[in-house]
């Protein structure tokens, strides 16, 4: 295990719901996603991080919702996009094929943060060595709801999240009270129906 991962784990154990990666999903990537991001897969599976905070995931899953986020916007000309994580509420991190980490979605309030990512090229592989250790657990909570809503609600399983009920875009308001367990694709899908994602107009750093 190198430095940078070995990082990450420390802050985001203990682990939760570990999905196997199969082989399958290792060759359709193969040629997509950096060698360094598959050998992860391969050592811990998709999982969640931080008692459910964080999780890694199937880029095939979010193939459809990211495809229609992107066609509201000019980013899909720019490259080939792959969701490899999101936060228990939704956020959504997007890796190019070219440009490395260079996307964030949060999709709970339909929003996103084009970056500019120094690993590129011969830099990718590197480049998912900074992103998980650039990574941290407050990161990816809203407004210190995660603690609350794991204890009302439960733990997370792989397939679900924390979602506003009914939608910020709907007019509901941002408080535990209105957080539900939903499953993730569903309540993306859903999301992404409602409005085009804004940009939030400054780098997710």
């Amino acid at each position: 295990m190198n430095e940078h991962y070995a990082s990450f784990l420390n802050d985001f154990s203990p682990t939760i719901d570990r999905q196997e990666v199969p082989q399958s999903s290792i060759d359709r990537y193969e040629k997509k996603l950096p060698a360094q991001l598959l050998e992860y897969w391969k050592e811990y599976g998709w999982c969640g991080y931080a008692d459910g905070i964080f999780w890694t995931v199937n880029p095939q899953e979010y193939e459809t919702i990211l495809s229609h986020w992107l066609s509201e916007t000019n980013l899909s000309k720019n490259d080939n996009y792959y969701v490899i994580a999101r936060s228990a509420f939704g956020i959504l991190y997007v890796w190019g094929q070219e440009q490395g980490y260079c996307l964030t979605i949060s999709s709970y309030r339909a929003r996103y943060s084009s970056r500019a990512s120094r690993f590129t090229g011969e830099k990718l592989n590197a480049g998912v060595n900074a992103f998980f250790f650039s990574m941290s657990p407050n990161h990816n909570d809203i407004d210190g709801l995660f603690e609350p809503a794991r204890e009302k609600l439960g733990p997370l399983k792989s397939d679900e999240m924390y979602g506003f009920v009914p939608a910020l875009a709907l007019g509901g308001p941002m408080e535990l009270k209105n957080l539900q367990k939903v499953k993730t694709i569903e309540h993306l899908t859903f999301l992404s129906q409602l409005s085009p994602p804004q940009d939030w107009g400054f780098p997710d750093l």
